[in-house]
């Protein structure tokens, strides 16, 4: 077989394995699109009523949130809804006397029955007990919601109950399926204005998703209920929106969210003050680092300076060291100057003067054998006084 026909039959080979991998891979996959919910971030993490405020405001309806109730900043007027989410219990007597005044001249108010609390509850002039309405506990009936077009649907379920005085004038009234003496909701008369009581208000916080999925506002029937229960002052005025969101404190923010970062610093300080602690066990002494001898160091300042041309300072050094020991021994001839000073040395040392007057000579600084003699006599010198 020729090279042309064997490449032509491998051509053909590869082409077919081709084939039958792309057959095998359309057979068993197939392109679907997926949906992920994405995590919420920015306002709706921790406004509650977000989805109910952007709602509103795209039937044209003007709503504002706020965190908690600031009447100067509000400028309430009397056609104007105010939704509390949070417990009403929390109202000091100003803001109570404020808000019912309001309402008087034809506000309307919703608010929430909120849980046993020991410390709350029994406050004479609280907004509850002004408005009598009294806390009955939680209950785990529900009530019946039924939408038009929609499958039956139950609200209120296992949520706080409240009984309401004989003497308040309501307009609708809903009772438990379990227990017909405790409500669910109630809208009171108040003035002119209306006061919605709830059991809960969960169908108008912001839906979730995911493993925790709650509908929320985006379900029919909630929507539903929350036109009914804001129909009162609905497109007459601004509806105030009060989450009072709870911000936790910065500490517990960095507990829980900043441990990536926390943790793994904390790992490599601790392992940080483990390397630079003391050893476990009686402490040892440092070993003695390696040091020169006095010797060593003569020895080396010498050579460096005879390398660099510097020998009479050498010999200056000897000299000076001779002549000072010699004004120690023998002051006489130290005094003297001269052939007269070298007679007296050798007269002291009994050396000859020819000896004496070679040691004392300065030799010549590129004569090393010169050098080295001559201080090799003064040495001697030095020694014999």
């Amino acid at each position: 077989m020729t090279p042309r026909w064997r490449n032509a039959l491998l051509g053909l080979l590869a082409l077919l394995l081709a084939a039958l991998a792309v057959a095998w891979f359309l057979r068993n996959f197939e392109r679907r699109a997926h949906e992920v919910p994405l995590p919420a971030y920015g306002e709706p993490t921790y406004n509650p009523l977000f989805a109910l405020r952007e709602s509103l405001r795209k039937d044209g309806i003007q709503a504002e949130s706020r965190r908690k109730l600031d009447l100067a900043a509000m400028q309430l007027q009397p056609r104007d809804t105010v939704l509390m989410l949070d417990d009403p219990r929390r109202l000091d007597s100003r803001q109570v006397v404020a808000l019912l005044d309001w309402v008087e001249f034809g506000g309307h108010l919703l608010l929430r029955i909120p849980g046993a609390r020991e410390d709350a509850d029994g406050n004479d002039d609280g907004l509850l007990e002004r408005l009598g309405i009294h806390h009955s506990g939680a209950s785990s009936g529900c009530l019946q919601w039924q939408v038009a077009g929609q499958e039956m649907h139950y609200e209120f379920c296992s949520s706080q109950r409240f009984t309401l005085d004989d003497d308040i004038r309501t307009d609708a009234r809903w009772y438990d399926d379990k227990d017909a003496q405790t409500l669910v909701y109630a809208r009171l008369r108040h003035g002119l204005g209306r006061v919605d009581v709830l059991a809960d208000m969960d169908f108008l916080r912001n839906g979730r998703r995911g493993m925790e999925a709650e509908p929320g506002l985006r379900d029919i029937p909630h929507q539903e209920l929350a036109r009914l229960v804001l129909a009162p002052n609905y497109g007459k005025g601004t509806i105030h929106l009060l989450y009072a969101a709870e911000a936790p404190s910065l500490w517990k923010l960095l507990l829980q969210r900043g441990w990536p970062v926390w943790l793994p610093l904390l790992l490599a300080l601790l392992a940080w003050l483990w390397a630079r602690s003391q050893r476990f066990g009686a402490l040892l002494p440092s070993p003695r680092e390696e040091r020169r001898s006095l010797l060593e160091h003569v020895r080396a300042s010498g050579e460096h300076l005879h390398r660099y041309g510097k020998s009479p300072l050498l010999y200056d050094a000897v000299r000076q060291t001779f002549l000072a020991r010699l004004r120690r021994r023998a002051p006489l001839a130290a005094a003297l100057s001269g052939d007269a000073q070298a007679q007296a040395i050798a007269d002291h040392l009994q050396w000859p003067l020819a000896r004496v007057q070679n040691a004392l000579k300065l030799p010549a600084s590129q004569d090393d054998t010169t050098l080295r003699e001559r201080i090799r006599l003064l040495i001697q010198m030095r020694n014999q006084l």
